[in-house]
């Protein structure tokens, strides 16, 4: 069929359009903002995209239009297909009515690390012969893509929280309907949808819900937001990571590149490997436990994970000059702030850190963490904080709750020159933003050669 999708750019419905081509059908969209990458690798599967929303696109009309939901009422295409009667459904609806249904559904889910974690699980399942289909947000190191139909039965997809489109508030994961759910932590993040943490909860709990009572969740031991979801009911195999949980670690580094893992207390693998943190670690441990429900050893998953390559924008270096190293980290909410710099410190004890940071998530913009962040940044020697435009609330709170020197700017050349001032031979600069910042990586590396 001919399928339009409007907001393809997104890396969901992005990935989704891939999977749409795979399958045969003739695939097209539009968007506000049309531009490399996600454009460029669309248009290499022969997606026409078109820029903006002008009705004129839906002539003739498409089989189905897929609404992303950063669409609203209001949109010229969207008023175009409700008056007209064009048939149309949500990306997460589409993926489960023409792809998901008769697939061994491996989703993974949680405020963080689900990116990270479900191409952990991608490439697990790949390395031994299981040929899984994914569709994961962001581009996976070990595969180049986002999404892959796969050649089994089993699909690895990144759960997400957020809501479907502006008709189905529900959150995406809801439609996807796993046999293996991995739960890897839960607290409250998208203020712009969700009004308390117990919303997210109550949402969370419809993805129980969906699980088959021979399936299998996968959830960390002793996290009470999670206790309290399970609490409201759970049908399935429960099986809990971390200590005194089914699964634990025993760090033989204190930065977490090399692990023994032991399922009721017995040794059943090591993982010695590139990434660094504690919550790398749990995201193994999750990425092993869920790949054992379908028949993957604990020692292969472990050898798997040796050769794992992590995805862009995790903890990601970006060059070094005169001995200053520079990292992107996709870090946005204080929690993951606080487990990158955690996982930084652990591996360079001696470094002193800068840490550049923007608070731009929808979250950040309504100011519901701001009192967070300056504890969250703890580990940091020096502290960097960019004022974006399009948030109400001066960052300079942050920088004055700061035990560090704290500097803040809304001017990105003003902020560079300040980094790159204070730097020395030896320090590692760590930026975190959950956009592109402006380009400050490139413009650091610029500004530090020049030096």
């Amino acid at each position: 069929m001919h399928i339009h999708i409007l907001g393809i750019c997104g890396t969901f419905m992005g990935g989704a359009a891939t999977l749409a081509t795979k399958l045969g059908h003739k695939v097209t969209g539009s968007d506000a903002n049309v531009y490399p990458p996600m454009s460029t690798m669309l248009e290499s599967q022969g997606i026409e995209i078109i820029q903006g929303y002008d009705p004129e696109q839906l002539k003739p009309a498409p089989d189905l239009v897929v609404i992303g939901n950063a669409m609203s009422r209001g949109n010229p295409c969207v008023e175009y297909v409700l008056n007209n009667n064009l048939r149309y459904t949500s990306g997460p609806q589409w993926l489960q009515d023409y792809l998901l249904h008769d697939r061994w559904v491996m989703a993974v889910a949680g405020t963080h690390g689900k990116t990270t974690t479900a191409s952990m699980l991608a490439w697990i399942l790949d390395d031994c012969g299981y040929q899984p289909g994914f569709l994961v947000g962001g581009v996976l190191g070990n595969f180049g893509v986002s999404a892959r139909l796969g050649e089994s039965m089993f699909f690895v997809v990144e759960a997400d929280e957020y809501d479907s489109a502006f008709f189905d508030k529900r959150s995406k994961f809801v439609h996807y309907h796993p046999r293996t759910l991995i739960m890897n932590n839960l607290e409250f993040d998208h203020a712009d949808i969700f009004d308390d943490l117990k919303a997210i909860q109550r949402q969370f709990h419809h993805l129980v819900r969906t699980v088959p009572g021979n399936g299998r969740i996968l959830a960390p031991h002793g996290v009470k937001n999670i206790d309290e979801t399970l609490a409201m009911g759970c049908w399935s195999e429960l099986e809990y990571i971390g200590d005194d949980g089914h699964w634990r670690a025993d760090k033989k580094l204190a930065d977490g590149s090399v692990f023994d893992v032991y399922l009721d207390d017995q040794l059943v693998g090591t993982v010695d490997w590139a990434l660094v943190g504690d919550h790398n670690v749990n995201n193994a441990l999750m990425a092993i436990a869920a790949a054992r429900h379908v028949g993957v050893t604990a020692n292969l998953a472990c050898d798997a994970l040796a050769k794992f390559i992590n995805t862009k924008r995790r903890l990601e270096y970006k060059g070094e000059v005169n001995g200053i190293t520079v990292y992107d980290d996709f870090a946005h909410h204080p929690t993951a702030i606080e487990l990158t710099l955690g996982g930084l410190r652990a591996k360079l004890p001696q470094s002193r850190i800068l840490a550049v940071l923007e608070p731009r998530s929808n979250t950040m913009k309504l100011g519901v963490h701001k009192h967070d962040l300056a504890p969250a940044l703890a580990a940091a020697n020096e502290v960097f904080l960019f004022q974006p435009d399009n948030i109400p609330w001066s960052v300079q709170e942050i920088a004055d709750q700061c035990p560090q020197p704290a500097f803040c700017s809304d001017n990105i050349d003003t902020l560079v020159a300040n980094i790159v001032e204070s730097a020395q031979v030896g320090d590692t600069i760590l930026v975190m933003s959950n956009g592109g910042f402006s380009g400050i990586h490139d413009k650091l590396l610029a500004a530090l050669t020049a030096k």
